[in-house]
């Protein structure tokens, strides 16, 4: 094909976050954004509806760290949604009711997108006619159906004036991004951690007449990420001294505490769901029936003063110190609920062995796919949030060997590769449109 002189937009519309790049003249600039007074690259992928007063006419809509703030302040009275790109590829999910209007997926892909676009200021205030959008190897659910989650895309971001869409899968559009640095052929692995999934691709690189090449071999994912690893250190570190565990009375009998209650601890925003639930009313009744009472009170100032947010900033912190120590802090206040205490990078990683080895999986599976072994990969480029922790980057160095092993740019090399595909003369061989 032939190179438009037009700018393009790379997205990477992520399931924790989103980031964005405009390619111009061969350049990749990553789109800024500011948040009391903090920059900042990576967009949270988060949606809020606030109506004062419940008056669903006065809704505000807002979304990333804004939304956060909306919800933080006023949980009752906000609709808060993240993830939402779990629900893309899946044909039960048709709309939802948010203040008495009904939303699609399509609503609200694009009511987040005008909504970074606008939060992006005077760089996202002109966009071009191309984007170029980031897409799962598989995508999360079941029965995902890639179909019809491309046409949801399609749809919503025709809405914001593209004309031009397409898709490249995320961990080719990384490879693409690390593949300058080749000096020359190289046979790629890439692993792209998110927060819902983990993706892997093995990919072929020439160069030729100053051009890269690249040819596909094989792709692999696994629904399991960042997310899977919060909740892993939640169930062992927190809600053991919220009442998980223990006993109550009832009559003459001791039952357990139904473990109901901490599912909703998979995701922070949902605890404000179960403090807006009947199972609030039997979790106060508990106070005075559970064995260790005071296990129960926690739970519940927890839920009534709304700490989910901050409980969950406690939790990447210590996933961040322990990235880079054996051991480290885990320190959680929020009113009167204090868990704290020394966590063990070894004990960490005893609880996400599951998660670890359904990514060691994953990867065996690209690689059967690709018909090569270990000693075949001439390249290992690891991206995402989690492949910052040690015991998923061992994996990788265990198997490929560390002179094999590349990273940088973790949390942007998707979007930057996504906009450097727009100045490819052959862009129709790196993309794909959207199935009608």
């Amino acid at each position: 094909m032939t190179r438009s002189n037009d700018a393009v937009l790379g997205v990477d519309f992520g399931t924790t976050n989103t980031v964005l790049a405009l390619e111009r003249d061969g350049e990749a600039h990553l789109a800024p954004f500011s948040h009391e007074g903090t920059p900042f690259n990576a967009f949270r992928s988060a949606l809020s509806f606030h109506a004062p007063d419940h008056d669903p006419t006065a809704r505000q809509i807002d979304a990333g760290p804004w939304a956060i703030d909306a919800y933080v302040e006023e949980p009752l009275e906000t609709r808060f949604i993240q993830s939402f790109k779990s629900y893309a590829a899946s044909a039960l999910f048709t709309d939802t009711e948010i203040l008495r209007r009904r939303f699609s997926f399509e609503d609200l892909l694009s009511a987040f997108l005008l909504k970074v676009k606008e939060h992006g200021g005077e760089a996202l205030a002109n966009l071009p006619k191309r984007v170029i959008v980031g897409r799962p190897v598989t995508f999360v659910g079941s029965r995902p159906d890639t179909a019809l989650a491309l046409t949801r895309y399609e749809t919503a971001f025709r809405r914001l004036g593209f004309e031009d869409i397409r898709y490249v899968p995320e961990p080719v559009a990384a490879a693409f991004f690390f593949a300058r640095r080749l000096e020359g052929d190289a046979t790629v692995l890439v692993a792209d951690f998110g927060g819902g999934t983990s993706d892997f691709s093995l990919v072929r690189f020439t160069h030729e007449n100053g051009h890269i090449r690249s040819r596909a071999l094989a792709n692999a994912g696994v629904g399991v990420a960042g997310d899977a690893f919060d909740y892993r250190l939640i169930d062992h570190l927190v809600s053991p001294r919220l009442g998980k565990g223990s006993s109550y009375k009832a009559f003459d009998n001791i039952l357990p505490i139904p473990n109901r209650y901490f599912t909703a601890f998979a995701r922070w925003e949902q605890l404000a769901l179960l403090r807006a639930s009947k199972d609030m009313k039997d979790i106060r009744k508990l106070v005075r029936t559970a064995t260790e009472p005071d296990k129960i009170e926690r739970l519940v100032e927890l839920l009534d003063d709304n700490h989910g947010y901050r409980l969950y900033q406690s939790v990447s912190r210590l996933k961040e110190g322990l990235s880079g120590a054996e051991e480290a802090e885990f320190s959680f206040r929020g009113g009167d609920v204090v868990i704290e205490g020394p966590v063990k990078r070894a004990s960490f990683e005893s609880w996400i062995s599951p998660e670890l080895k359904a990514i060691e999986g994953a990867v065996d599976e690209a690689l059967k796919r690709a018909n090569i072994t270990e000693a075949g990969v001439d390249r290992v480029f690891l991206t995402g949030g989690s492949s910052f922790v040690p015991a998923v980057r061992e994996i990788f160095e265990r198997r490929f060997g560390t002179a094999k092993m590349e990273s940088g740019a973790e949390l942007v090399s998707i979007a930057t590769g996504l906009a450097l595909m727009g100045a490819e003369p052959d862009l129709d061989d790196w993309s794909e449109r959207a199935p009608h």
